[in-house]
């Protein structure tokens, strides 16, 4: 493939945190991509052991310790700040520390908007067949693709992989930081499509999510409480209302007929959810939220 729109290097942020195994090989799939890069690794307050070792395991990219565990929204917003400062070109490419793309994903996602001024958020092909698109008294869900190749509109981005571009991050802004993680990339979904910026996924730019750990009860957490955040300031108290029923109906439906795929399925989790949307309190998940890693890749919310 030739002729990418933009012949500045795209700035690649990769948000990390611990894991010193996966964070080496992730650079280098973005440094060795069909499109000049430039790689900055934001360490979102790793433990010793790990920071100590990461100028040598992120090489030639660039190093931001933030001293903290930020989430996976602020961090990027870290990385943003930066490429909006002094980054050069028009994109900025955001990933989690184990996001692996094919060499050739950036230059098809580019090549896919080059006739699109109006695209301000893309995301790469995660091959799941499915569109993320924001249900306003549910939150996110799965629809069906539009296309097999190529953009395929929706409304927000896969965080797996996701591009901005540099005049749709100085009009709508970044993430929120409330939402510590999970749910910032709807929410700012949403806030683009109300100053009339389009996003999609590019069918065929493909990355793959080996899968990284992290607590079930705070993914259960996060999930619910910032979906309702989400839904009460954009569509209304009714509709955050409604998710909470239908999350409060789905507690004794799921403890007799588990999900099948119950990575994310925790009562407790949920139920501290609700707790603390309704007395408003955002950002990082409490203390009593368990800590205990599954393996998961990052899911929507």
């Amino acid at each position: 493939m030739t002729g990418a729109p933009d012949t500045e290097p795209v700035t690649v942020v990769v948000v990390h945190r611990n894991r010193a195994e996966q964070i080496g090989r992730t650079v280098e799939t973005f440094r060795s991509q069909t499109v000049p890069t430039q790689v900055t690794v934001v360490d979102n307050g790793s433990e010793a052991s790990t920071a100590g070792a990461l100028t040598d395991l992120v090489g030639e990219a660039e190093l931001i310790i933030t001293g903290r565990n930020l989430g996976f929204g602020p961090g990027a917003n870290v990385g943003m700040r930066r490429f909006l400062r002094r980054g050069t070109g028009q994109w900025v490419a955001l990933a989690p520390h184990d996001a692996v793309p094919n060499p050739d994903t950036i230059e098809k996602m580019l090549a896919a908007v080059a006739d699109k001024p109006r695209v301000g958020l893309m995301s790469a092909d995660v091959g799941d067949n499915a569109r993320p698109i924001i249900q306003p008294f549910l939150g996110s869900i799965d629809a069906a693709p539009t296309a097999t190749r190529g953009f395929d509109p929706s409304d927000y981005p896969h965080g797996t992989l996701m591009m901005c571009r540099r005049s749709f991050l100085l009009e709508v802004g970044l993430f929120d930081e409330r939402y510590f993680a999970y749910c910032e990339e709807a929410e700012l979904g949403i806030r683009a499509a109300r100053a009339g910026w389009l996003c999609g996924v590019v069918r065929g730019a493909e990355v793959r999510n080996p899968g990284m750990s992290s607590s079930v009860e705070r993914v259960a957490y996060l999930q619910l409480r910032n979906t309702l955040l989400m839904l009460r300031e954009h569509f209304g108290v009714t509709n955050s209302l409604f998710r909470i029923a239908v999350a409060l109906v789905q507690i004794p439906v799921g403890v007799v007929h588990p999900p099948a795929r119950g990575l994310h399925w925790s009562i407790r989790g949920r139920l501290l959810a609700i707790w603390d949307h309704l007395r408003g309190r955002y950002g990082p998940p409490p203390a009593r939220i368990s800590s205990k890693e599954h393996p998961h890749g990052r899911t929507r919310c």
